[in-house]
């Protein structure tokens, strides 16, 4: 428990998340943060809905080749975000903010670097990479137009998306969701000019998102660096300390492997489609991903709206305000999830509609969407168990599960069973594995290691 007899400022007491209702305090942070994740995967749907509305399906699927390497940024975004945000409520919790703006300057530090090194790279081999995971001769023009113009807005990126968590981490879970309601409503603006109106096709839509993604980097660093911030960003702080860098790499681990996994199984997905199907059923994989991201944000934007509470908790030592925390978080999630689940289930035609309406796509994308969602909702026990760990600063169990179910589970089924005559079903086949084995593997371990002794 806190020491009682340890007198916290007022500052220090402003977003306490160790007074009132848990539900309230984490609802406080998941709505916002739910309604900003929803609004932050517009940035690439949107260009796949109006992409989707081109003659063919080619631009579309040279965008698919392109979200690998898009995750790939994301994961050293994440490894940043994800590692420093859950490391500054721990500290805040403790009354420490001096190390919680040093944690926030080091991360700050490290995004500018992974960024001028992945702008650097993705440009020089651009073209090996993306006949790697999976472009055809047909498709590498349209994902090569779309990926030059979007790595060279590689660093707004890293900054918006990587600095966006220590706001949240605050508690101005509100303030997060303006950073990418922002860049979303430029995003929405900007892609039909330049598509359409322009006649750019991909390469506008990269643009529009690049310039969007500009927008919600410059938010970021305005809050950040204002005097409503609680833990300021401060020149001082940029100097990299290796301990302090350690810790944040070690807890944003997990996030980074659950972006490279991500990565790894749409590379392998989409070379095995193309092997099997041909470039139609990359382009139905595009459209399933995008679907999928669509009705995961939400359990996605609960589990992470509950880390700052439940690290501030746990760093104030308030042990069964963590385990209250956890249970209400599990409830809210499982529910969303199985109602999810049961929609997209039943009306799988109707959804691909809003991407593409192609006869030969939504012929091919429907008995793939029933595969691909066969057990969706069990999805939410890896995310459930994922933002505990996360939350508590337990980096390598959070990095085990990160890799367990996309490294382990799906990578190997993508390449197996489509070679044992299941052919392009076999890619499809090899997510609802995943979710169930995957997902209670990390909720169980979860509910041992750490609900279980928290009651001790």
């Amino acid at each position: 428990m806190r020491d009682k007899g340890v007198k916290r400022t007022e500052r220090q007491t402003q977003n306490d998340f160790s007074r009132g209702s848990m539900a309230r305090n984490i609802l406080q942070m998941a709505l916002p943060m739910t309604v900003a994740q929803l609004i932050n995967i517009l940035y690439n749907v949107v260009d796949r809905m109006y992409l989707g509305k081109l003659p063919g399906h080619l631009s579309l699927t040279g965008l698919g080749l392109c979200l690998p390497i898009i995750s790939i940024l994301m994961g050293f975004a994440n490894l940043c975000g994800m590692g420093g945000a859950p490391l500054c409520s721990i500290h805040r919790g403790k009354g420490e903010d001096g190390e919680a703006e040093r944690i926030l300057g080091n991360s700050f530090a490290l995004l500018l670097l992974f960024g001028a090194g992945l702008t650097a790279l993705g440009l020089a081999f651009r073209r090996p990479i993306l006949y790697l995971f999976g472009a055809s001769d047909l498709t590498f023009p349209y994902a090569n137009d779309y990926l030059t113009i979007y790595l060279l807005g590689t660093l707004f990126v890293m900054i918006g998306l990587g600095m966006n968590p220590f706001i949240n981490a605050q508690g101005f879970s509100r303030m997060g969701m303006m950073t990418v309601a922002l860049g979303a409503a430029v995003n929405i603006v900007l892609d039909p000019i330049f598509i359409f109106a322009l006649d750019m096709g991909v390469r506008g839509a990269a643009l529009a998102t690049v310039l969007a993604q500009g927008c919600s980097a410059l938010w970021v660093l305005k809050f950040l660096t204002g005097r409503r911030a609680l833990l300021r960003l401060r020149w001082r702080t940029l100097r990299l300390q290796a301990a302090r860098v350690r810790r944040i790499l070690a807890l944003g681990a997990s996030g980074f492997a659950m972006s490279m996994t991500n990565s790894l199984v749409q590379v392998l997905c989409n070379a095995s489609l193309q092997h099997y199907g041909g470039d139609l059923y990359v382009g139905v994989m595009t459209v399933i991903n995008s679907i999928r991201e669509v009705v995961s944000m939400p359990v996605q934007g609960i589990t992470n709206g509950c880390q700052p509470v439940l690290g501030y908790n746990y760093g104030a030592g308030e042990y069964e305000r963590v385990r209250r925390g956890i249970r209400f978080t599990t409830v809210l999630t499982v529910g969303y999830s199985v109602a999810a689940w049961a929609l997209v289930m039943a009306v799988p035609e109707l959804l691909i509609r809003i991407f593409n309406d192609e006869p030969e796509l939504i012929a091919a994308g429907i008995p793939a969407f029933r595969l691909y969602f066969a057990a969706f909702f069990c999805m939410s026990f890896q995310f459930i168990g994922q933002s505990v760990f996360v939350g508590l600063g337990r980096s390598r169990s959070a990095v085990f599960f990160s890799l367990l179910r996309k490294a382990f589970i799906v990578a190997p089924l993508t390449l197996l069973l489509p070679g044992l005559g299941m052919g392009v079903d076999g890619v499809f086949v090899a997510e609802p594995v995943s979710n169930v084995l995957g997902g209670l593997a990390c909720l169980l371990t979860m509910y041992v290691t750490v609900y279980r002794r928290l009651g001790r």
